[in-house]
């Protein structure tokens, strides 16, 4: 608060003066931070411009060293070299010492023959340095800091030069009031300026009255249990490697939000109400805003910027060298204000003061990014998604405005990388306060996901003959093990998914790149590997093939290694498989067995198929046929494996299926398999599939897609407004039917045939139903489905990069067939171009298909009737000459999508030919 009156107009200390110059203020743990960093500007000033009194001295940034630069410097310049060293941590001469030193007065060519601090000169040229930064004129920031000199060689002060504390609404309104009856904003002007250029009075504006302020057990509430569990302490731990790249506190910092000896990390509590465990009157901070651009014939537009370029400059030195927030939890409250400020997707903001404070934002400790998810987690959807499109703007233009090239590549852009981060606290913000699963729901997916590993741990170490090799855990995302959450666990979250998602950072990311740095552990470089929500699907997949490969090359060498040091039971570089197509299902059971039982670790090999009797080599083309092969024979209905929903057209498990567990461990290989080797099968199955593979247990929102009709009644029944005891009479139990096509009923719970549904009971009723039909009545066929998935993936980022919709795609692929993309994407060899008339003839013919003959002319093309991510534009379709006209059918190599086309004279005949080519090819020969 204000200790003068709002009419006293000219007593508003200048922009830029520090609440540390007035002799009587407070020392406040911020202030002494600051005081000690100006002691050290003022050591390398010092040692800059009278050097450290030793003749021999090596030190090249001191006067007294023989190899000194910067003879006959400015003592601005000096001052700004200064402030340069001291943000580069470059070593003083070890005559300087804090104890003891008195810092000379200097004499200053801009104070008229006068005596200043040096402390006085460091700031003139900290602004200066600032200015030529920021392009913007130094008039008044020179004005400014000759004030501040006035003010305090004044030795006492009047009222007019009171220090200013904090900002209030009221005192915003009176100035405001003010202005208006002089006719000038300057006064106003001014006032914004001080707020944004000093830290400490910005995070102490806007405060709650005394009567909001936390209480004990507000804070208690954001501060960790110490009692807390054991076994959640080690839940917590953050993922290997990732420390570098996120975690940017120190240990005092990490403490005092909640790192544990050892370690471990305790989630961040959620906010009970609105807002709450939050000092800032954020409805006052907007009122303000609200007021300031209704204001007529004005425009504060600048100075919002000049003070965010200079505030975010400040943020940045205060990150990177002093423990603030440690100091002054209030201090992140100035990235509250920040985010608040209108029009912070205008051009003026996004092409200065944003990206800054956006690069001074990639600083602030994960606790802290924690905390603003749970502030955040409170505000309105629109408001939060307008915070997310200010940003998403923000990185679309340095990203259309910018050059990258292999040698400066998106991730060396700091602005960048922070506004990526401040996407992640607005990500994960956008799913705490969406739409949660229950959490006994989630406690008993974390059960059933541990017992999943402990299987797969057990299965992984069983092989015979084989040393057991140790696992290597999928990398977690940092923020999501701090506050506790998944992505998964939020079906409706605030903001959607794709608005998250920037398609021109993804078409200008080096994934190869990006990847490298994601796998080494101890690199300090970001990755867009943490902030996959940023990507499109199709980049993210790219991202997947790295790792899979390089998971390839990794067990080849191991292998590699492992025969050329024991020389006796050699292990296959390969995962290979020789297949008769007359018996695909047992060759592919019998051997797929036998590698899990003798070495499951080699399923993660490079795969290569081979057909019994034919010369094809396998390049990817032979392994796209024998998936495919695999997969129609395993869903055939005959089979009896899985049902088909003629409704959602899916397949559904058969929970009284005869076929033994192995037989859907394979499928759950095969399906490991296909995404591990990049190959799309034709396989239809609900979301809810893939949200189980994922470690989610089906409920009745998952209900509602894979059974419809069941759940629309079930609906009806929970919306009846009569009592449902009289009018159903329905006990807890339901009707199934075995194989044989018997009738049985089953209780869903004990005693469930004795106890009838009422009004109270019927969400029950409906939760249980929903959990055997997607849950317990298929558990021992999806236990066996999800084990032979874990065995291929169980090391993949999978989780961490994919949501349950586009675990769909890496499986399906597109479901839009364009094939004028496609014709677009395709290059020509062989004497062929786009213009040649067989060529367009081509083209013309594939149009006129039907979907079905499009279909089939991919898979005789391509070896897969799928559309991969992205749309056909991926497929790097090439059609190739193969000698002039003839009778000679249409041939391909499915492993590098090459189509050989004969120069056929007329359209009539290219069809006629290409009709029988499509429609009867089948195996694999050598051309």
């Amino acid at each position: 608060m204000f200790s003068k009156k709002a009419d006293e107009k000219e007593v508003e200390r200048p922009v830029g003066q520090s609440s540390a110059s007035f002799s009587d203020a407070p020392i406040h743990s911020g202030d002494r931070m600051r005081q000690t960093a100006a002691n050290l500007i003022g050591l390398y000033y010092h040692q800059l411009t009278e050097g450290c009194g030793e003749k021999d001295c090596t030190n090249e940034f001191c006067a007294s060293s023989p190899r000194f630069c910067l003879r006959d410097i400015d003592k601005n310049v000096a001052a700004a070299k200064a402030l340069e060293l001291f943000r580069c941590k470059n070593p003083l001469c070890n005559h300087l010492s804090l104890k003891g030193k008195v810092i000379q007065s200097v004499v200053s060519p801009t104070s008229g023959g006068k005596a200043e601090s040096a402390s006085s000169c460091i700031s003139t040229g900290k602004q200066k340095l600032d200015m030529q930064m920021s392009g913007t004129s130094g008039g008044a920031a020179l004005a400014s800091c000759t004030t501040s000199s006035s003010f305090s060689s004044a030795g006492k002060k009047t009222e007019k030069q009171r220090k200013l504390d904090s900002v209030t609404e009221k005192y915003v309104n009176d100035v405001i009031g003010s202005c208006q009856s002089e006719g000038s904003w300057r006064t106003l002007i001014r006032l914004i300026g001080s707020m944004f250029y000093n830290p400490e009075l910005l995070m102490n504006s806007f405060l709650k009255e005394p009567t909001e302020a936390l209480t004990k057990e507000d804070i208690r509430s954001m501060e960790v249990d110490e009692d807390k569990d054991q076994d959640d302490q080690e839940g917590m731990v953050p993922a290997e490697g990732a420390e570098s790249e996120e975690d940017t506190d120190n240990e005092e910092t990490d403490m005092l939000y909640g790192l544990k000896d050892g370690g471990g990390i305790a989630p961040a509590k959620p906010a009970p109400s609105q807002h709450e465990g939050v000092t800032l009157d954020l409805e006052s901070v907007r009122r303000v805003f609200g007021r300031l651009c209704l204001l007529p014939d004005t425009d504060f537009q600048s100075a919002f910027v000049n003070g965010l370029l200079n505030l975010s400059k400040t943020l940045e030195t205060d990150l990177q060298a002093f423990n603030v927030l440690m100091a002054n939890p209030n201090y992140i409250n100035i990235f509250l204000i920040v985010m608040e400020i209108p029009s912070l997707d205008s051009i003026e903001f996004l092409e200065s003061a944003t990206p800054y404070f956006c690069k001074a934002f990639r600083l602030l400790p994960i606790s802290c990014q924690a905390q603003l998810v749970r502030i955040w987690s409170t505000y309105p959807a629109d408001r939060l998604r307008s915070m997310v499109r200010s940003i998403q703007q923000l990185i679309t233009v340095r990203i259309i405005s910018t050059s990258w090239t292999r040698s400066n590549i998106v991730n060396d852009d700091e602005p960048i990388a922070g506004a990526a981060k401040l996407m992640k606290v607005l990500y994960y913000a956008s799913i705490v306060g969406g739409c949660l699963d229950a959490p006994e729901l989630v406690a008993a997916e974390k059960i059933q996901e541990k017992e999943t590993e402990a299987s797969i741990q057990e299965l992984m170490q069983g092989a015979i003959l084989h040393e057991p090799k140790e696992r290597t855990p999928p990398k977690e995302d940092p923020l999501a093990r701090w506050l506790g959450v998944r992505p998964i666990d939020c079906r409706e979250p605030l903001v959607a998914n794709e608005d998250f998602v920037n398609e021109s950072l993804s078409d200008a990311l080096e994934m190869d790149k990006d990847y490298t740095y994601y796998r080494a552990e101890s690199s300090s470089k970001f990755t867009f590997m943490y902030h996959s929500f940023l990507l499109t699907t199709s980049v993210k997949n790219t991202g997947l093939f790295f790792d899979n490969r390089i998971r390839m090359m990794n067990e080849r060498r191991s292998a590699m290694v492992q025969n050329i040091l024991i020389q006796e039971n050699l292990s296959p570089t390969y995962l290979r498989l020789r297949i008769r197509r007359d018996h695909v299902i047992d060759d592919a059971l019998v051997n797929l067995e036998m590698i899990a039982m003798d070495n499951p670790q080699d399923l993660k090999k490079q795969l290569f198929v081979e057909f019994e009797g034919e010369m094809g080599i396998d390049e990817g083309g032979v392994s796209k046929e024998f998936f495919q092969l695999v997969v129609e024979e395993l869903f055939n209905p005959d089979i009896g494996m899985f049902t088909y929903d003629d409704e959602t057209h899916t397949f559904w498990f058969n929970p009284m299926s005869f076929e033994n567990d192995g037989q859907f461990t394979l499928i759950g290989i095969v399906l490991g398999l296909a995404i591990y080797n990049n190959v799309i099968l034709d396989i239809h199955f609900p979301m809810v599939v893939y949200r189980k593979l994922l470690g989610k247990l089906g409920t009745f929102e998952d209900l509602k897609f894979s059974h419809p009709s069941l759940a629309a009644g079930l609906q009806d029944f929970l919306r009846y407004e009569g009592d449902v005891a009289d009018a159903f009479e329905q006990p807890f139990c339901i009707g199934v039917r075995d194989v044989f096509g018997s009738a049985h009923t089953h209780n869903l719970k004990d005693g469930g045939d004795q106890i009838i549904v009422t009004n109270e009971t019927r969400k029950e009723f409906v939760d249980l139903y929903s959990d055997f039909l997607l849950n317990k009545s298929v558990e021992k066929q999806f236990r066996a489905f999800q084990r032979g998935f874990q065995m291929v993936t169980d090391e993949s980022p999978i989780k961490m990069l994919f949501h349950p919709e586009e675990i769909e795609l890496l499986v399906c692929g597109c479901k839009q067939f364009d094939f004028e993309a496609l014709e677009s994407a395709t290059e020509y060899d062989g004497g062929y171009t786009k213009d040649s008339q067989v060529i367009r003839n081509f083209w013309e013919v594939i149009q006129e298909f039907t979907l079905e003959q499009k279909r089939q002319w991919l898979q005789f093309t391509t070896g897969s009737d799928r559309v991969p991510i992205g749309g056909l534009s991926k497929l790097r379709l090439i059609i190739a000459r193969n000698g002039s006209d003839s009778d000679r059918l249409p041939t391909s190599h499915t492993c590098f999508n090459v189509l050989l086309l004969p120069e056929y004279r007329t359209k009539e005949k290219l069809l006629e030919r290409l009709l029988k080519a499509i429609t009867y090819s089948k195996g694999f020969g050598m051309l």
